[in-house]
């Protein structure tokens, strides 16, 4: 049975808030994921129709919430577009290709792995520390190792935790740091005549070398 009420609390940054119901009681906990429209941002304020289950910690907790509408007339929130993991899949598979083909170090593929796990990675901590309440991961960061090479890492782990996939500002900047890593691996990949060029990348890639087997061993 769904009850009603008024979302009276919302933290946009950590992905909760508290709904007040419109019968009286105890205001009750709702998680960003337990919204039905995943492509609606919560605000405060709005009506708010939804089911009562008990949470990890024993008080209820709002699931299957939807604003200003009639469960009946809800319909199927749309599926994550398979485009996006694809992508990742494809540079990934590039970066490989670029290894066998040509004269590029092959530690330029382990370079972009290991980034993508370890983006994975702090995404996956980040969900965590959002769900739990802690101390979140800064943004900045997350950006900093998607632009040196972590993106594809952090495309998957946005799609498979559902993890910043709505503040717009964010995806922005994420969407840039993936432009500009792409940028600079068809430029060091990409022959060029020039002398200067060429002693760079071979003293770039010898301390990603270097930095990689530091880390495997």
């Amino acid at each position: 049975m769904y009850g009603k009420g008024k979302l009276t609390t919302w933290n946009d940054e950590k992905g909760f808030g508290f709904i007040t119901p419109n019968n009286g009681g105890e205001q009750i906990f709702i998680h960003a994921t337990g919204f039905y429209y995943c492509n609606k941002r919560p605000m405060v304020n709005q009506n708010v129709t939804y089911m009562i289950k008990p949470g990890k910690n024993g008080l209820p907790c709002a699931i299957d919430a939807a604003f200003n509408e009639a469960p009946q007339i809800k319909t199927k929130p749309r599926k994550i577009k398979a485009i996006t993991l694809i992508l990742s899949m494809f540079f990934m598979s590039f970066v490989g290709l670029v290894v066998l083909i040509a004269e590029v170090s092959k530690y330029i593929f382990v370079y972009y792995f290991v980034l993508s796990l370890l983006t994975y990675y702090m995404y996956a901590e980040d969900k965590h520390a959002a769900k739990g309440g802690i101390q979140r991961i800064p943004e900045n960061r997350l950006h900093f190792f998607s632009l040196i090479g972590g993106w594809p890492g952090a495309l998957i782990a946005q799609r498979t935790f559902r993890h910043k996939t709505k503040k717009q500002s964010f995806l922005i900047i994420y969407w840039l740091t993936v432009i500009l890593n792409g940028a600079g691996f068809l430029w060091f990949v990409t022959p060029q005549e020039l002398t200067f060029k060429t002693d760079i990348k071979r003293v770039t890639w010898d301390s990603v070398g270097q930095l990689v087997n530091l880390l495997l061993n």
